[in-house]
């Protein structure tokens, strides 16, 4: 059991039999009222996302997930396949399922695939993956509208900002977490 004093992001907890990720939470304290904890959950089957209230010093069961190291292999529409590092054998994950980790997949990654009762449900991405900018606008000296950032399309489809200095064809290491540019990888 995991009390609401525990509660962070990237927690699993199980709810009226169905799973959870904790996407965000706050702590409310009402004038006379008790304590609340506002919870931003994702259903990890689902892919939906709830918002619900509880009380202070709430309990929860913490869903007890295993962890086995996989690489990408490749897409299939809107099915993603990984292998498995030691057995070779391979799982299919939805897109429903993956969320935004689809945004930093690209073929022969290595992560975590996360299993519940030897179901999978869903993947841990490794805290940075490096990514190819494949289209940028040019940087102009001087250009400070945009606070030295501009917009840049990676391998994987997703926009990020960068730094003025980076071009297309450049490799840009990026935050799994936050979606930020972190640095420029050689």
């Amino acid at each position: 059991m995991i009390s609401t004093g525990e509660l962070k992001k990237g927690i699993t907890i199980e709810l009226e039999g169905t799973l959870y990720q904790i996407l965000d939470w706050q702590h409310i304290k009402m004038g006379r009222g008790s304590a609340q904890v506002r919870l931003k959950l994702r259903d990890i089957r689902g892919g939906h996302t709830i918002e619900r209230t509880f009380q202070a010093g709430e309990k929860f069961p913490r869903a007890r997930l295993d962890r086995r190291a996989v690489q990408f292999l490749y897409s299939d529409g809107d099915l993603y396949y990984f292998m498995d590092a030691e057995s070779f054998e391979q799982t299919m994950l939805s897109h429903e399922q993956l969320g935004n980790a689809i945004n930093y997949l690209k073929e022969g990654i290595s992560l975590d695939i996360l299993t519940y009762k030897d179901e999978p449900i869903s993947v841990e991405l490794p805290n940075s993956v490096a990514l190819e900018v494949v289209e940028t606008g040019p940087g102009f000296k001087g250009d400070t509208a945009t606070a030295g950032n501009k917009p840049a399309k990676l391998e994987t489809g997703i926009t990020i900002q960068v730094p003025l200095f980076v071009n297309n064809g450049d490799i840009v290491r990026v935050d799994t977490r936050t979606g930020e540019y972190l640095e420029r990888a050689s």
